[in-house]
């Protein structure tokens, strides 16, 4: 069938299912239908205004950063990025004035200058986008804040770099895309898995031909959090606020060094995907339990909840496919996947240590030890040290931050783009829909229009880069 007669033919309610789809809030099923068919032809249609990928804006000395939301992982970014030499942050913002005050004392640990102050009101941000003695505005808010923050300061003439995800509807990607072209501001979504160790070795490993030609790959986002979704009466959790749309929410984690291995929007594209969920078996009832102890749970204990494993399949333009997954909520040890499939080899990541083989047997600890050592990227060789030592799920998230100012200050492409912010989190709405829809399949949409064909692979070359220092710890 085709999906317009499809969506006709449907009878479910769509209400809340419509507006996470869409973003338009739609209420019925020609509203629905009309929605999700000019997100996804869009990019079959619109004429790209201007190709970020590659791109390198002019070079900037010292970056000047204005944080936006900082609890608990925006501080421990504030505080990362206190390692790094030619960064200045002139701003800070939270909801909450305690928050700013404490990031101000990591400011006087470090020997650095006070930055400007902005809490106590919903859109303290926008003050923060308009200061002129700002480079770079990096988001760690809650998930609903992430896409308008990103939009209104790229559109004052800031780059971006926003945590994951940076969009959760269609509507979001497209505008995304839409402002950084327009403006010319770098949208980097902070997928820190790409740059985690196992990860960016077998990706370049596959860049330099190790595994042949790479036709499968997987990721995954397996992670009990069942005990704390709900947080507490005096501090709930705003990641509960997601646990009721079926699908996946959280899909860039596993996703997008699958996408950098495989050339998504680089020589490649995603072509359609199809999603399918199990039942909730364990947070309704977990809702139910905590509700029993304590009448602030009881409206959760009567909401319906997404399933506990949803898998979501791609195929690409080129005949490859992937495979995403999303659990935390059943018993299962931390798993991120992270498996390549090629003609020549393969590689699975978890459980850990990860492994790799050229055959039917994995290579052996000394192999991989040679491995490491010959294809580990320049990049990471050149800041991996300092990295494990400030830390940030092992390394990554330094190694992350580290590499975007460095190319911000050199003026060079950074190794995200707003395409692969939009693609890998397009994958959430589009699974909520596949879902609803008995795992129908539908498009994904070509948020490069057409540009994948000539794309060049991510570089993770220094590239004459390089020369960004780093600073010694305070006692």
């Amino acid at each position: 069938m085709q999906r317009r007669d499809f969506i006709k033919g449907t009878s479910f309610g769509f209400g809340a299912l419509l507006a996470g789809v869409t973003g338009t809030g739609c209420t019925s099923v020609k509203e629905a239908e009309e929605a999700v068919s000019k997100a996804v032809e869009k990019g079959k249609n619109r004429k790209q205004n201007f190709n970020m990928c590659g791109y390198a804006a002019p070079a900037i000395p010292t970056v000047r950063i204005g944080y936006v939301g900082i609890g608990s992982r925006g501080s421990w970014a504030v505080t990362r990025m206190m390692n790094v030499k030619d960064v200045e942050i002139t701003a800070l913002c939270d909801l909450r004035e305690k928050a700013v005050k404490d990031n101000q004392k990591t400011l006087e640990r470090f020997n650095r200058r006070p930055a400007k102050e902005y809490f106590g009101d919903d859109y303290s941000w926008k003050k923060l986008c308009e200061q002129e003695d700002i480079d770079l505005v990096y988001i760690a808010t809650p998930w609903k804040w992430h896409t308008p923050i990103a939009i209104y300061a790229m559109e004052c003439g800031k780059h971006v770099a926003v945590e994951v995800p940076a969009a959760g509807t269609l509507e979001e990607c497209w505008q995304l895309v839409e402002t950084s072209e327009r403006t010319k501001r770098h949208c980097m979504q902070l997928e820190n898995c790409c740059y985690d160790f196992f990860e960016i070795l077998t990706v370049n490993m596959v860049q330099k031909g190790l595994f042949g030609e790479v036709i499968h790959g997987e990721g995954a986002y397996i992670h009990e959090l069942l005990s704390g979704m709900f947080g507490e009466p005096q501090w709930p959790t705003w990641r509960w606020d997601e646990n009721h749309k079926s699908g996946n929410p959280y899909p860039t984690h596993g996703l997008g060094p699958v996408c950098w291995a495989m050339n998504i929007n680089r020589g490649d594209k995603m072509e359609y995907m199809t999603s399918m969920s199990t039942n909730d078996f364990l947070m309704e009832a977990k809702a139910k339990e905590l509700a029993a102890q304590n009448d602030y749970y009881k409206p959760m204990a009567e909401m319906k909840y997404r399933g506990n494993m949803n898998t979501s399949t791609v195929r690409t333009a080129k005949g490859k496919t992937i495979m995403i997954q999303h659990d935390v909520s059943t018993p299962h040890p931390y798993d991120r996947l992270h498996v390549l499939t090629g003609t020549k080899g393969s590689c699975r990541k978890f459980p850990e240590p990860g492994k790799i083989a050229f055959g039917d047997n994995f290579v052996s600890e000394e192999k991989m030890r040679e491995l490491e050592e010959q294809y580990t990227p320049e990049m990471v060789k050149h800041i991996a040290d300092v990295a494990k030592v400030i830390g940030g799920h092992g390394g990554m998230d330094f190694i992350m931050d580290w590499r975007m100012i460095d190319c911000l200050r050199n003026g060079l492409p950074l190794d995200m783009d707003v395409y692969d912010a939009a693609t890998w989190c397009s994958i959430t709405p589009l699974s909520y829909w596949s879902v609803a829809n008995r795992s129908n399949s539908i498009d994904v949409p070509d948020f490069t229009c057409g540009s994948w064909q000539k794309n060049k692979p991510v570089d993770l070359t220094l590239r004459g880069g390089g020369n960004t220092g780093v600073v010694e710890q305070p006692k």
